[in-house]
């Protein structure tokens, strides 16, 4: 374990030896190589800079550019950056040609023709034209209906295209923004966020679990957070590699154990995982007592009665009501923040503070007893950290989980009240591996060997348990989406999982706080009220929206756009956003008709961009400057810094919305002197907490290379178990959002709820949603469309979809234009098994029609046995650059296009979209079935996709140097 008598004190002080040798030692690495591979002077000036990739969406590579003459030449990996292992994927590599692809936008553009036109008869307009238009029709729209009917959409972006995020509707006072975030991490944060605290989906693959579980992921491909090289390292170094997954995923095949669980059905494996774990008594009890609401006893038959008062998401406070006990039920001056236990070493009631997280009698003391672990596997350069020893009940107190037990109310009922966590055993009952077995088709043997070899500790002696959970998107996408996370976040909580080393850790924490993104928020317009956050769309539809925040129902506000019902949606502005992201895409395209004025900043003429009024372009990452923390738990700190001078014409998306903020007479920042800051000004605002200037930063970037925050933030980051130590961000964790920020943590033990416990009684749930009370529990449900919900519909449509699948050289709708990566992959395909192949006539390559009642698309047959009989395996976000039309042929292969939406239809918490487990017919696409007679997609003139490596449209995507300089 390491030395346990160890404190907080002397590991911040050995954290500051150890930084610094790593930077010196990093500094001497960098600097050799450097000198070995720069050239200057005459002809043939050449140059490395130290960046971090963004050619996928989330994972924050470490890269060298190598610059000659001003053309980048080259991306390779970079060896200071640890969470990376200096590594870099081929969509790195590619990022050359989208610098200079010809295609790419390089000045603001306006429509000409009608929205109904193939040809939107683009014309090139100044900034200054640009900026005039779009201020005018915000100032038009506000003026007329009001800023609720302006609406922002946003996507994968870069850190830096986020104004959906937060900037626009701060700009004008609206809530309605439509973002991916809703189908992707949205769904996992959101059940954190209701359970422990924001965004502890994340794992900190960087200390190499024990036993490493991949859960609806392939992150050996292509993701967020880990990936590539980094997760295979993590998993060939564990000692069980255990796959839960309807698909053999590229690297499942090494897995020691593999669940191939029917689509949709992630919720009671981890039910059923929970009850081994709670039934074999491999959960830690003194973590379940102390840090979980799960000995406050419930009075089932008392109507839920107002408690303490606790913050939402961004704006505003709500008051919990809740049918756990309270001492303002049993008393007239009772304090409705103190949750009732019954105290089994005493024999009679006791409580825990809501707002302190302080127990009957105590006086929190923030702890400093205990060790560095023992991490035999850590990647190279990363510090162990620090890990707070548990602290035992205070005053002797022991809060009993089980038990029934008679109290007097005030109004003076008797009335009988059991712990949560005997209820909790109750709904566990229902989720034996045996019943599941039956629910997700995997024998129950394998269910109980697996959760028993993820829950026993491999060394007991080490202090933490094996490793959390790798789960991410596929939990999301089958309408339980929160509620799997819910129960995913309580299994890591209980089996000593969260925030230990290889564990659950949430967002990283650095230096400075990223708020959503260079440009995702203005520090000088306030947050929106939360009366105008209780008006967004889909709060009707969804009531916990009222609560989060964060978004808009994506399929209300598309629907709000056909119907103007409740109020109509007149300005529109999409930043890298698209369509295709959720449910229903030919819908939105239609409605964005109705739409008065749509801006669309992106790097392309996407889809998207087909429906838009102006297009405005913005830079590509190589071109961009912005600092960078790890969005997931690999604890790295550095930047993205310009490699290249970007193109004449083309802006960053922070200078475009500060200019707006400035036509509209709007302060961007607090300054008074300088509300309207410049881009390298809004750099040095950003990091200000780190003690430099950009310029400054940047430097020391290019020496020394990427920063561990467990050396640079011991408190925050280096520091394991900081719901111990009162360090614990408990929203937001990477940054400021709203209400929360990191000055919230301190001097507050506990979680991000209102009891201050990972809450396996959702008191929020409770609050917001009154009429689902089996919610406030770990609850599943069956898919809406699955064979088991819907056997009449399964019958016509036999085959299960699932989607979402990572393509080494893709990202969601991403580099379908660059040459080296449609080259490698030039056609949309489902993977079908061989044996459901044979019986329909398909062949290897075959293009096929994949059929729903919402609609069709064709993509190739990939025959695979890696998928289960009777389920298929859809490509998402397919469109054509290629085809000159301006929907750029997304609704030929977009597997979206399949998929039924509205409430029902949903998630019922989030309201994140049905993406998966839904059921289609796939038949052979033939010439006779087929428009034109052509079994491959075609434009609407009859000429194919791109579907085959030697076509020779892909030579005219190559690098054009030159159109960069046209003023």
């Amino acid at each position: 374990m390491g030395v346990l008598t160890l404190s907080r004190r002397r590991f911040l002080e050995a954290s500051a030896v150890v930084g610094g040798a790593a930077v010196l030692s990093a500094a001497t690495a960098s600097s050799a190589l450097a000198e070995s591979n720069v050239e200057s002077g005459g002809s043939n000036d050449v140059k490395r800079v130290r960046s971090c990739c963004r050619a996928c969406g989330k994972m924050e590579c470490g890269v060298w550019v190598t610059v000659q003459n001003g053309r980048a030449i080259r991306v390779e990996g970079d060896e200071s950056a640890f969470q990376s292992m200096g590594n870099c994927c081929n969509k790195s590599q590619s990022s050359i040609q989208a610098a200079y692809h010809p295609d790419r936008l390089y000045h603001p553009m306006k429509r000409t023709n009608p929205k109904d036109n193939d040809d939107p008869g683009w014309v090139r307009i100044s900034w200054e034209e640009a900026f005039s238009t779009i201020t005018q029709k915000l100032e038009e729209t506000a003026e007329k209906y009001s800023g609720l009917s302006v609406f922002g959409m946003s996507g994968t972006s870069r850190q830096w295209g986020m104004l959906a995020y937060g900037a626009l509707g701060q700009l004008v006072g609206s809530p309605n923004m439509a973002i991916p975030w809703q189908v992707c991490k949205g769904p996992r944060f959101f059940g954190t966020s209701l359970n422990s605290c924001d965004a502890f989906s994340w794992q900190e693959n960087v200390s190499r679990p024990k036993v490493y579980v991949s859960w609806g992921t392939a992150p050996e491909c292509s993701n967020y957070d880990d990936s590539c090289r980094t997760i295979i390292d993590v998993a060939e170094k564990a000692q069980t590699h255990i796959l839960v997954d309807p698909r053999m995923t590229n690297h499942g095949k090494e897995a020691d154990l593999w669940l191939p669980l029917r689509p949709g059905t992630d919720d009671a494996m981890a039910l059923a995982w929970m009850n081994v774990v709670v039934e074999g008594n491999l959960y830690d009890e003194l973590f379940v007592k102390k840090w979980t609401n799960a000995p406050y006893l419930v009075v089932e038959d008392m109507e839920p009665t107002p408690g303490n008062e606790y913050k939402k998401i961004v704006s505003g406070t709500f008051t919990v009501k809740t049918r756990l006990l309270k001492e303002s039920d049993l008393q007239e001056d009772g304090d409705p923040a103190n949750y009732m236990v019954w105290d089994a070493a005493h024999d009679k009631l006791s409580y825990c503070n809501g707002d302190t997280c302080e127990w009957e009698g105590e006086t929190w003391v923030r702890p400093e007893e205990g060790f560095v672990p023992e991490l035999d596997d850590l990647v190279p350069g990363v510090a162990p950290g620090f890990v707070i020893s548990p602290t035992p009940m205070p005053n002797g107190i022991d809060p009993a989980l089980e038990g029934e037990y008679e109290v007097t109310l005030k109004d003076g009922r008797v009335v009988k009240a059991r712990p949560v966590w005997a209820l909790l055993r109750e709904r566990l009952a229902e989720f034996t591996p045996e019943i599941v077995s039956e629910i997700c088709e995997v024998p129950a043997d394998d269910i109980r060997e697996a959760a028993t070899i993820w829950a026993t500790p491999v060394d007991p002696d080490r202090g933490f348990g094996n490793g959390g959970i790798h789960y991410q998107l596929a939990i999301e996408h089958a309408c339980n989406g929160v509620q799997t996370a819910r129960i995913l976040d309580t299994l890591i909580g209980i089996t000593g999982n969260w925030d230990v080393p290889g564990g659950s850790r949430g967002s990283t924490v650095g230096q400075f706080p990223l708020t959503l993104g260079l440009g995702g928020n203005s520090n000088g317009a306030p947050p929106l009220a939360p009366e105008v956050y209780d008006k967004a769309l889909g709060v009707d539809e969804f009531p916990l929206l009222k609560w989060w925040q964060r978004w808009a129902d994506d399929a209300v506000l598309f629907k709000t756009m056909e119907t103007g019902d409740p109020y109509p949606l007149k300005f529109g502005w999409c930043s890298t956003g698209d369509i295709m992201n959720m449910s229903n895409p030919s819908q939105k395209w239609d409605a964005l008709k109705n739409v008065d004025f749509f801006v669309v900043s992106d790097l392309w003429k996407t889809p998207t961009a087909g429906m838009a009024d102006m297009l405005l372009p913005v830079e590509h990452w190589i071109e961009t400057n912005c600092p960078r923390i790890s969005q997931g738990s690999s604890g790295a700190q550095g930047a993205t810094v310009r490699c290249i001078e970007p193109p004449a014409d083309v802006l960053h998306d922070i200078e475009i919305i500060i200019e707006t903020y400035k036509r509209m007479g709007v302060p961007w920042s607090p300054v008074e002197d300088n509300p309207w800051p410049t881009y390298e000004e809004e750099l040095d605002v950003i990091i200000a907490d780190s003690g430099m200037k950009w310029s400054e930063y940047v430097a020391e970037f290019q020496e020394h290379g990427w920063w561990d925050c467990k050396v640079v933030n011991p408190p925050f980051w280096g520091t394991y178990r900081r719901y111990e130590t009162g360090y614990l961000p408990q929203k937001a964790a990477g940054g400021v959002i709203g209400n929360y920020g990191l000055a919230d943590a301190i001097n507050t033990p506990g979680f991000g709820t209102p009891t201050k416990k990972m809450e396996l009684w959702n008191t929020t749930i409770e609050t917001f949603m009154p009429d689902s009370p089996r919610d406030v529990l770990p609850e599943c449900i069956e898919p809406p469309m699955s064979p088991k919900a819907d056997p009449e519909r399964c019958a016509e449509y036999p085959f299960i979809a699932t989607s979402g699948r990572r393509i080494p050289v893709y990202f969601h709708s991403e580099h379908r234009q660059l040459p080296w990566c449609r080259e490698q992959w030039p056609a949309p395909r489902v993977e079908i098994n061989p044996e459901d192949a044979a019986e329909l006539g398909i062949e290897q390559g075959d293009w096929v029609w994949i059929e729903t009642p919402e609609g069709k698309i064709r993509q190739t047959a990939d025959l695979y046995y890696g998928i289960k009989t009777g389920v298929v395996n859809l490509e998402h976000q397919w469109w054509f650059p290629e085809l000159d039309q301006a929907d750029k042929g997304f609704n030929l292969s977009c597997c979206n296009c399949l998929v039924r939406t509205g409430v029902g239809y949903q998630d019922r918490i989030s309201g994140a979209s049905y993406l998966r487990a839904y059921p289609v017919k796939i038949y052979k696409a033939t010439a006779e079935n087929s428009p034109f007679g052509n079994p491959c997609p075609c434009d609407h003139n009859g000429n194919e996709i791109i579907h085959d490596a030697s076509d020779p449209r892909l030579k005219k995507w190559t690098q054009n140097y030159d159109i960069r300089e046209e003023a």
